[in-house]
C-alpha cells in the first residue's frame, strides 16, 4: 500500500529539515540575556563587599588606641580631637615663667603641685579662675615648660589641650592615656557652661566619683573667668525655678568643688602693670626712656579701660612694631 503523506498544520506545508532547525534554535535559551542577568548581581555583590571592607578598615583605625597610633616621643604638647586623634604641637605659644608678673603666689603653688605630680607623688587638679588677661593660661603653659627644662626626654610631662566643646569625649581620652608610659597634664582653657549644657557631667565623672576615677598618670588643669564655672544668672535661675533650690544649685556648683586647687587671679595694680611692661621691654631689648615708657603704657591702658598682663603684652607689641624691633629674646 502507498504511504500516507505526513500531516502538517493547516496552512503550512510539510516540515523540512531547515524548518526543524529553526524551531530547535528558537526553543534554545537565550544565552546572552541569561549571562547578562547573572552578571549584574555578581557585580553589585562585589561592590558591597569592597565597601564593607573599606568601612571596617576606617573603624579599625579609629578604634585603635591613640597611644599606639601617636608616638608621645615626637613632641611635648598635643591637641586632642574628638575623633580620637592627638595632633602634635611642635612649638607651644607661650611666655617665659619669669615674665609673668603679679601672680607670684599662684605661680609658686602651681609649680609645687606640678613638680610633685611630675615626680610621681600625689597632686591635685587645679582650677585657675579670675580676672581676664591675668596670665591663667600662660601660667599653665609656662609651668609645663619650666618643669621639662631639665628633664630627660623619657621623663618629660606631656601637655594635652582639649577644647571646651569636646568635653564629652574626655572619658575616651582618659582611657587612651591610662596605660601610656608618660605623665600628662590635660589642659582645658576658658572652661564655662551656659544654659542647659550638660557636658559638665562628663568632667565631673573624670575628676572624682567615677568607677575608674582619674588615671594615676593624668592631672587636669582648667582656666575660667568664673569661680563656679557657671554664670551667676544661671545659679539664681536655679534657685527661683527648681522644686528644691538648694539641691539644684549644689548639683551645678559641685563641679568646681572637685578641683583640689583653686587659684584666684585678680586685677593688677598700676605698679604691677608697669612692671609687666618693663619686664617685656627688657627681655626683648626694646630701649625706651623710662618716663616716656611709663607715660605711653598708662595711656594705652586707659584707652583699653583695663590693666592686665594681656594689655601689657599688646602695648609691647605695638611699641616694638613702631620702633622696628622684632620680638625675639635677647
Amino acid at each position: 500500500m502507498p504511504k500516507k503523506p505526513s500531516k502538517s498544520p493547516a496552512g503550512k506545508g510539510p516540515r523540512t529539515p531547515a524548518m526543524k532547525a529553526a524551531q530547535v534554535a528558537a526553543k534554545r535559551p537565550k544565552v546572552v540575556q541569561k549571562t547578562s542577568l547573572q552578571a549584574t548581581p555578581d557585580l553589585t555583590q562585589e561592590r558591597i563587599v569592597r565597601a564593607l571592607e573599606t568601612i571596617a578598615t576606617h573603624l579599625a583605625a579609629q578604634g585603635m588606641p591613640a597611644a599606639e597610633r601617636e608616638s608621645f616621643k615626637q613632641a611635648d604638647a598635643y591637641v586632642w580631637h574628638p575623633d580620637g586623634r592627638l595632633a602634635a604641637v611642635p612649638r607651644v605659644s607661650r611666655v617665659e615663667l619669669f615674665l609673668l608678673k603679679g601672680v607670684d603666689r599662684m605661680r609658686d603653688i602651681l609649680m609645687e603641685n606640678t613638680e610633685r605630680f611630675a615626680g610621681g607623688l600625689p597632686a591635685n587638679n587645679a582650677l585657675l579662675w579670675g580676672a581676664r588677661g591675668m596670665g591663667k593660661s600662660s601660667l599653665v603653659k609656662a609651668a609645663h615648660a619650666s618643669i621639662n627644662a631639665d628633664r630627660k626626654p623619657a621623663d618629660r610631662l606631656k601637655l594635652i589641650e582639649i577644647h571646651r566643646e569636646d568635653i564629652e569625649t574626655l572619658p575616651m581620652l582618659m582611657e587612651q592615656l591610662r596605660d601610656a608610659d608618660f605623665r600628662f597634664i590635660v589642659f582645658i582653657d576658658d572652661l564655662s557652661f551656659d544654659g542647659n549644657d550638660a557636658s559638665y557631667k562628663s568632667l565631673k565623672a573624670v575628676l572624682e566619683g567615677g568607677i575608674e576615677g582619674r588615671p594615676e598618670n593624668v592631672i587636669l588643669y582648667a582656666t575660667s573667668n568664673r569661680r563656679h564655672l557657671l554664670a551667676r544668672d544661671m545659679i539664681e535661675n536655679e534657685r527661683s525655678t527648681a522644686i528644691n533650690p538648694g539641691e539644684a544649685v549644689e548639683e551645678k556648683v559641685s563641679l568646681s568643688d572637685r578641683f583640689g586647687l583653686w587659684l584666684g587671679f585678680h586685677r593688677c595694680s598700676q605698679d604691677e602693670y608697669l612692671a609687666m611692661v618693663g619686664g617685656y621691654c627688657s627681655h626683648f631689648g626694646i630701649k625706651v626712656d623710662d618716663e616716656a615708657l611709663e607715660r605711653e603704657a598708662l595711656e594705652w591702658s586707659t584707652t583699653r579701660g583695663a590693666r592686665s598682663g594681656r594689655v601689657a603684652w599688646q602695648f609691647v607689641q605695638e611699641l616694638a612694631g613702631r620702633l622696628g624691633v622684632k620680638l625675639a629674646a635677647k
